[in-house]
């Protein structure tokens, strides 16, 4: 339960890196949708599902304006979505005045706490999202364009795959899971935090990284950023037992990234 919003996240971020991109955005976005929809919820007397499908397309909607600046604008992916970090958290503090929002229907509750068959809700939702982006990935042609175009966007693009609509979609994806991590988050929380996420983009890197998805594109998959978001939460977790400072936490986060990097890029020189 408690490594599930991260291992959502880090589906999308997935999806993105594989095919060559990078969302510095999500924990922004996180925040974002996670206040809107609890403003939705408390203010609009929308019913419970527009509200969570509102959630869902202000997810999209936002990732798919990164993938558009990326695909069609032709701007680095990290330029774009670190721009997007900083405007979704302004835009989270204009709409909250810097205030989280309580007061949320049950429902949230029930998706942060319920259990199914005994097993806690945000695990189910996390399993969902698992195997809905490994057949996405594995069984679908939009898949196959995805490595395709990680691997090699010009050659991709000459055997016909439409490479920016690919790239565009890519972030649409990440974007979705960001939302329905916000909406479990949101529920855990039982308010909207206009804080929350902060640094959420770093473990989810991390965690795509060290499940051995080369930030190059190209290859991984969403089985070993299952295990990297375990070992991330096993990391967090016993950090947080030892009572390591949160300073060194950030080190220690940012080391496994780098190390994960340098290990990627030493096997990719072995098999060139």
């Amino acid at each position: 339960r408690q490594i599930s919003v991260n291992a959502i996240i880090a589906f999308g971020m997935t999806v993105v890196i594989i095919g060559a991109g990078i969302d510095l955005s999500v924990g922004s976005l996180l925040a974002l949708v996670g206040v809107t929809a609890a403003i939705l919820a408390t203010t609009s007397g929308l019913p419970i599902g527009a509200v969570l499908l509102a959630a869902l397309v202000v997810g999209a909607g936002l990732g798919l304006l990164n993938g558009l600046v990326v695909g069609d604008a032709g701007v680095a992916p990290f330029i774009v979505t670190l721009a997007g970090l900083t405007i979704f958290r302004g835009m989270t503090l204009v709409l909250t005045d810097g205030k989280p929002v309580s007061g949320l229907p049950p429902v949230f509750g029930r998706i942060g706490y319920g259990t199914f068959l005994k097993v806690p809700m945000p695990i189910w939702v996390m399993l969902a999202v698992l195997v809905v982006s490994y057949v996405l990935l594995r069984h679908t042609a939009v898949g196959r364009a995805i490595y395709a175009v990680g691997g090699n966007a010009e050659a991709a693009r000459l055997s016909g795959i439409p490479v920016r609509r690919v790239l565009a979609f890519t972030y649409v994806y990440s974007g979705l899971a960001t939302a329905v991590a916000a909406l479990v988050l949101t529920g855990r929380l039982n308010s909207a935090q206009p804080t929350a996420g902060q640094s959420f983009e770093l473990d989810a890197i991390a965690a795509v990284v060290v499940g051995g998805t080369s930030l190059f594109g190209g290859r991984g998959s969403v089985w070993g950023t299952l295990v990297g978001a375990l070992i991330i939460g096993v990391i967090n977790n016993g950090m947080n037992q030892l009572n390591v400072s949160s300073f060194y936490q950030q080190i220690v986060k940012g080391g496994v990234i780098l190390g994960a990097l340098l290990i990627d890029r030493l096997l990719s020189q072995r098999k060139a």
